[in-house]
């Protein structure tokens, strides 16, 4: 029997309001790759690292409003402090800083919301 183990890809899809928009935050402010882009019928777009594991898919639904609550974390382990111009460059691109829900995730890091209300966390620890 199959199952999932330390290779498996994973793959994490969110709806989105607005392609582009998302687009921006993830790729030009956060630095991910565009892997895969569809635009006939069903619009989206794969964003990841080419090596990596894990790749985010963004898909644009009218009938599918965004719904996330403030525990719809992404979380980065960094190993360092996100620089100011790191973050200042993800709110340039659709973003903004938020209080986290859980106070952890404030001491151990930043949390930036994306244009659709997910949540990003930069952690300076590492994993």
């Amino acid at each position: 029997m199959a199952r999932p183990d330390a290779h498996s890809h994973l793959r994490i899809a969110r709806p989105t309001t607005d392609l582009r928009r998302a687009e921006a935050f993830w790729a030009d402010g956060l630095g991910l790759d565009v892997l895969t882009r569809v635009v006939d019928g069903h619009q989206l777009v794969m964003l990841g690292w080419p090596d990596a594991a894990w790749h985010l898919e963004l898909v644009e639904d009218a009938a599918i409003t965004p719904r996330p609550t403030e525990e719809d974390l992404l979380v980065l382990y960094l190993g360092e402090h996100a620089d100011d111009e790191f973050v200042a460059r993800l709110c340039a691109h659709g973003g903004r800083v938020v209080a986290a829900r859980n106070p952890y995730w404030d001491r151990w890091g930043v949390t930036i919301e994306d244009p659709d209300g997910y949540r990003l966390v930069l952690s300076r620890r590492r994993w």
